[in-house]
């Protein structure tokens, strides 16, 4: 059995242990639900511009540049990770979904048509990873997660919009978590461009279409409108990492903190077991050295 010494330094170190986690997960819940609100309220915004462009878009087939598919050659992966760690398997499982997106492009390559693929990270951790592991990193954007704004994703946005439009990518994927609440994060791979046409609608579907009257015309409007919604749902991408990363947090704070809890209570009790042995053998030596004198 362990002496005392021992693990009264261990209840010490597990007692520092969970105090700490226990104010982490406070800190991550208070950060949880700032980034809570914030997504819940921009989802219906970015939701109903998406739906807007989906009612123009149908019907005489109008697009624009950035609905040009285009023969697979040139991919880029948007990776969004979080800056810190602690926070249970939320960035692990964006690496390995990253990674498995790289091999699924590497198995359907051929000699005549390579494998392209390059990598945007937004995140520390992933940029950390990647940069060991993977060799074409054309750029890193932690510095966006520190405070993110609509502004800075925009920008990003219109990069992205820039190089497809250009030519320099043929598909641009986001792989990241996107929030569901503070236990669930939904690990999520889209195509951000090309756009992926809406559904069309079914002979006896009951939907009737948007009977829109459009000024000054419905290519000029998709121009405006197509730019706009790509900076939002880029918005809100980044909005859904930061709350599923601030919910995976609490939680797994939550969870060591429980279970230093328990590994607290089984030391306090190896210890009194141990304190009881040695008063118990005390107590034995005194009677054996006093059994000892009256002989």
């Amino acid at each position: 059995m362990a002496n005392l010494k021992e693990v009264r330094t261990r209840i010490a170190s597990v007692s520092s242990t969970q105090q700490i986690t226990s104010a982490m997960k406070m800190v991550s819940a208070a950060k949880f639900r700032r980034a809570q609100v914030a997504i819940i309220g921009m989802r219906p915004y970015a939701k109903q511009l998406n739906d807007i462009v989906c009612d123009i878009d149908t019907g005489d087939g109008v697009q624009t540049p950035y609905h040009e598919v285009r023969k697979l050659g040139r991919v880029l992966l948007v990776v969004v990770t979080s800056n810190k760690g602690l926070c249970g398997a939320f960035n692990s499982n964006v690496i390995k979904q990253a990674q498995a997106r790289i091999e699924y492009y590497k198995a359907h390559a051929t000699p005549a048509e390579p494998a392209d693929l390059s990598m945007i990270t937004i995140g520390k951790r992933g940029s950390e990873f990647f940069a060991k592991h993977f060799d074409k990193v054309v750029g890193c954007y932690d510095e966006m997660l520190d405070a993110i704004s609509f502004d800075s994703a925009a920008n990003l946005a219109d990069q992205l919009m820039q190089q497809f439009c250009q030519k320099k990518y043929d598909r641009i994927e986001l792989i990241y978590n996107q929030f569901k609440n503070s236990l669930v994060q939904i690990l999520s791979t889209e195509q951000f461009l090309p756009i992926v046409p809406q559904k069309e609608a079914k002979p006896d579907s009951k939907e009737v279409a948007n009977d829109y009257i459009y000024e000054p015309s419905k290519e000029e409007i998709l121009r405006e409108m197509v730019p706009l919604t790509l900076r939002s749902h880029f918005y809100r991408v980044l909005l859904d990492s930061l709350a599923a990363e601030h919910g995976a947090r609490m939680n797994a704070m939550q969870k060591a903190t429980d279970n230093a809890t328990e590994l607290l209570k089984e030391l306090r009790l190896s210890y009194n077991k141990a304190r009881q042995a040695a008063i118990t053998n005390e107590i034995i030596e005194i009677v054996s050295g006093s059994e000892a004198l009256k002989g």
